[in-house]
């Protein structure tokens, strides 16, 4: 008797970008939180650690763009990700045994850049699903939220017990599973004939004289920059006030489940905020959550704003990539997708993780007072694109007005349709 086999049937692809997220913010869930503490261990001051995870920002600068020129103009995107996971496990391996400050920031910066890289390569397979199969990019995303909360509450209880040492075989394992998640990815497909290129003479350019795009830059780089004293000294401000790692793993963790929250519902949140109204309410929600952070370390307080990190940053990110993907023409959608990821969370927050240290060494929790300020000015930005932006695109590509142009001319030499013809006359 034959038993019947059940067809395997393959991840979808949205699932396998969404395992792609899960392991990405594997090693990023690891990372942000737990990471001083190891660089302190290893040696290095506040104000070193500091230069180190700026440095780590401000590399998005240059390796953003570059790969994301290289993946337009060669369509090789799925490859490029495989080789940028490798690279980063195998700078983040060599850098495990070091101590000191020159061979851990020569060493963490090539290893933070190429995993930095895969995230904007990732969120153009995304999007890209977003528009030709409708599927859900908050759905999708929030798998990267969810592991990053485990492994955040994960990594803080084995810390409770384990020393600090530890950190990077963590950080190497979820690199391993983040490789494993590059290789299941999509292929690249063929490039469809009939989709604009980048105009000639445009590029980065043309981004970049838009006055428009460079108010959303403002505004969602500024917002994401005031997690900057967060991101690069909370868990040494909390832990030096005497919380437990396991206590500073659940604020992190709440954070993101309030995050989780916000993607799962994304399609109704912007249906109701637009893209503009939740980069203004993530604005308005840094105001009061740094505020208070710099002025308390009390538990239930702290528990209470974490939970604005739907607002101050899943809500930034939401509002941010659907204003690419609405306003700017798809002949330059990975060039924004890029600069976005080099200057709004590169630059500017590598800038800020250099002015948090410095504010640490100094002022210690005064120094989220830097995230109040922050979020300000991202507010004053976004009032201003607010009353710029009609929602639309912010041009038409060269390639559709010549398109445009060439029907009008076609219709205009076509010639007039003749009246019709009288029909035979009959006699009476």
């Amino acid at each position: 008797m034959r038993v019947p086999v059940m067809p395997v049937r393959s991840p979808t692809p949205a699932v396998r970008v969404g395992l792609q997220y899960g392991a990405m913010f594997t090693v990023i869930g690891i990372l942000m939180p737990f990471w001083p503490p190891w660089l302190e261990s290893r040696g290095l001051g506040a104000v070193e650690i500091g230069v180190v995870m700026a440095a780590s920002q401000w590399s998005k600068v240059l390796v953003n763009p570059v790969v994301g020129h290289w993946v337009d103009a060669t369509g090789r995107r799925k490859p490029t990700m495989v080789a940028l996971a490798v690279a980063s496990l195998v700078c983040f391996l060599a850098l495990t045994p070091q101590t000191g400050f020159w061979p851990l920031l020569l060493l963490a910066v090539p290893a933070t850049a190429c995993l930095a890289a895969l995230m904007p390569l990732a969120e153009t397979i995304a999007l890209g699903l977003v528009r030709t199969t409708g599927a859900d990019y908050g759905r999708m995303r929030l798998w990267g939220s969810l592991t990053f909360m485990v492994a955040a509450i994960g990594a803080g209880a084995a810390l409770d017990v384990i020393s600090v040492a530890i950190v990077p075989a963590g950080i190497l394992g979820a690199l391993v599973l983040t490789l494993a998640a590059t290789l299941l990815l999509p292929g690249d497909g063929h490039r469809d004939p009939r989709a604009p290129g980048p105009e000639s003479g445009g590029g980065l350019g043309r981004l970049l004289r838009e006055p428009r795009f460079v108010l959303f830059l403002a505004c969602a780089g500024l917002a994401q920059a005031s997690h900057a004293p967060y991101y690069g000294f909370s868990t040494l401000h909390w832990r030096a006030a005497g919380l437990s790692e396991t206590t500073i793993g659940l604020l992190w963790a709440v954070g993101v489940v309030a995050e989780i929250g916000l993607f799962a519902v994304s399609n109704r949140a912007l249906a109701r905020l637009g893209p503009m109204g939740l980069l203004l309410v993530a604005a308005g929600g840094g105001l009061l959550r740094w505020t208070v952070t710099a002025a308390t370390t009390h538990p239930g307080a702290l528990f209470a704003v974490q939970g604005l990190h739907a607002l101050t940053f899943a809500a930034a990110h939401l509002g941010a990539m659907h204003f690419v993907a609405r306003a700017v023409p798809q002949s330059h959608a990975v060039r924004a997708q890029g600069l976005y990821s080099a200057l709004a969370m590169g630059a500017l927050l590598g800038v800020a993780m250099m002015a948090a240290g410095w504010l640490y060494a100094r002022a210690d929790g005064a120094a989220f007072l830097l995230g109040t300020a922050l979020s300000a000015g991202a507010l004053g930005a976004g009032l201003l694109l607010a009353r710029r932006w009609d929602g639309g695109t912010l041009w038409r590509p060269a390639v559709v007005r010549a398109q445009e142009a060439s029907n009008g001319a076609a219709a205009r030499a076509a010639p007039s349709p003749s009246p019709p013809s009288p029909g035979p006359t009959t006699s009476r």
